[in-house]
């Protein structure tokens, strides 16, 4: 009578640590965009809605100095905000910057709607027509 093993042989094993570690090398990778694609969507949401409370601003003002070039501390998690330069009477440019993995992060909008995107992070592409949502700098 023939005694049978029961288990795995290290060959077996070896094999499914090798196919693991490709399915890791792909999705690990895939995962960190699109987590950062999400984080991505706080300054888009922000700097949109700052530029429309900056035309508020103006046409209570006439001016756009004094007006409001950040959101509030709850909104700003993965961005800083500024107005880069400072607005003027006529004129304003309100700049997101990454912080942390974003650092390499740049989106800005000013008083004719006219938005761009500064990508300085390896594989990514920014635009300078839009705010780039996607690693090939598409919006």
């Amino acid at each position: 009578m023939e005694k049978k093993n029961g288990g795995f042989t290290l060959i077996e094993l070896m094999i499914v640590v090798v196919i693991v570690g490709i399915l890791a090398s792909v999705a690990v990778p895939a995962y960190t965009d699109y987590v950062r694609r999400g984080k991505i969507t706080e300054a888009t949401t922000n700097l949109a809605a700052l530029r429309v409370r900056m035309e508020q601003f103006f046409q209570d003002n006439r001016t756009y100095v004094g007006g409001p070039c950040a959101p509030g501390a709850a909104d700003a998690k993965y961005f800083t905000y500024a107005c880069n330069p400072a607005a003027t009477a006529t004129t304003f440019t309100i700049v997101a910057t990454g912080v942390g993995d974003l650092a390499t992060f740049s989106y800005t909008v000013n008083e004719a709607n006219a938005k761009s995107s500064t990508i300085t992070a390896a594989g990514w592409t920014g635009n300078a027509t839009c705010w780039a949502r996607k690693k090939d700098g598409s919006c």
